[in-house]
């Protein structure tokens, strides 16, 4: 390996995920190098057509998907014939990891799982991503993004108190599953380096998310408290770290310690609050927020909340506008830190997300388009040794 190669240079991925955990996760491991394969029934997956942004779903690449799926490779494959599962278990005798996200036993009963396969190559990693894992009373369930979010405790501990439970505002939970998927397929390919040995990864949506929200379960293990709904509080329940009206606008308050405390208020122009014995310590200041928060709100009233954003942070106080999602990629920050990378596509540059980290060297990068439906499935099969002739035979038989 070049000093600057990336991560997983080298390494062969045949992906079978669709929609949005698994996906998102093998985007992340192509960042980072990895040649990823995606393998798609013949009218593509069903992410490719969301609806949201019709000129970009004729074309059938949806902008969620291009988001999930730029970097890799399209394949289109009718598994339900002989001919193309004859194809998978070729091409997974090359590769390092298959990931699928199908229920558990499809794989199995198509031929191409876990056991099959790896008597093919001992040093495959095979990761299964699944709703409730692959064993237990409910592991045939469906998983889904929402269903995971009311069934985990997230929608009951959002949203403000007495409103009703409130879902996240993106699917949380099939991310939180990617990344879990990623690091656990990383870790796994870091061991085979010392066993020589491929091994099954098993990736549970209820499982992932309840070690992400692993504080909100030590607080009813260890304490017996149940998590209620908090509105914009804080998980400190620092009364002073919330959401504030400023102006015509809200500003989001992150003052969490005494330091920041004394700094707002003097930057509020408010100092004798500093004294006010009804917010002495953070459980006084709780018992009183609606008073402290009728103070805050009447100083923050005459400006906007971005000169206040301005002001305070200046001040050293840490809070943040409410912005949207096109403001949030326009910030100065994010683009000093290069986050999004440019791609040429058939209808122009696009710009998406990448990894959410640098490395000092080989580093994440957005080197392909997200790939048009079935776009590189004779270039697979003429590296995988097929003749143009037997391409031919399998898209005349319909298996490709």
């Amino acid at each position: 390996m070049m000093p600057d190669a990336r991560p997983f240079e080298g390494v062969r991925i045949l992906d079978f995920t669709q929609v949005l955990a698994g996906p998102f996760a093998s985007f992340q491991l192509a960042l980072l190098g990895a040649e990823v394969v995606k393998v798609e029934r013949r009218e593509g997956e069903e992410m490719r057509r969301f609806p949201l942004s019709p000129e970009w779903t004729a074309r059938g690449m949806a902008p969620m998907w291009m988001a999930a799926n730029a970097g890799k490779r399209s394949l289109t494959l009718d598994l339900r014939r002989p001919q193309a599962v004859e194809v998978v278990r070729r091409l997974a005798a090359g590769a390092d990891v298959v990931m699928e996200n199908f229920r558990p036993g499809v794989m199995d009963r198509l031929g191409i799982g876990h056991a099959a396969l790896s008597e093919i190559n001992p040093r495959l990693i095979y990761c299964a991503i699944s709703g409730f894992g692959q064993d237990g009373p409910d592991r045939l369930e469906a998983g889904y993004d929402g269903r995971i979010q009311a069934m985990s405790g997230i929608m009951a501990m959002t949203g403000e108190p007495g409103a009703g439970p409130m879902r996240a505002g993106f699917a949380v939970c099939d991310l939180l599953t990617g990344m879990t998927a990623a690091y656990a397929v990383a870790g796994a390919l870091f061991q085979r380096t010392h066993t020589g040995r491929g091994q099954f990864v098993d990736v549970s949506m209820l499982d992932s998310t309840l070690s992400f929200l692993g504080g909100a379960v030590a607080e009813w293990t260890a304490a017996g408290h149940v998590q209620a709904q908090w509105g914009n509080q804080a998980v400190s329940r620092c009364a002073t770290a919330n959401l504030f009206r400023a102006g015509e606008g809200h500003l989001l308050l992150a003052v969490n310690a005494e330091k920041h405390y004394r700094l707002l208020f003097q930057a509020l122009g408010r100092e004798e609050v500093l004294a006010d014995p009804r917010f002495a310590d953070w459980t006084l200041r709780y018992e009183n927020r609606e008073a402290l928060r009728a103070i805050i709100e009447e100083a923050l009233a005459d400006a906007d909340a971005a000169t206040w954003e301005r002001r305070l942070t200046g001040a050293g106080v840490p809070c943040a506008c409410v912005r949207r999602v096109d403001e949030a990629i326009a910030h100065r920050q994010v683009e000093a830190r290069g986050l999004l990378q440019e791609v040429e596509t058939a209808w122009g540059p696009l710009r998406l997300a990448t990894s959410g980290f640098r490395l000092a060297h080989g580093g994440a990068r957005l080197d392909r388009p997200p790939p048009a439906l079935g776009e590189h499935t004779e270039e697979i099969l003429a590296e995988a040794g097929y003749t143009a002739e037997e391409i031919a035979r399998l898209r005349a038989e319909a298996a490709i």
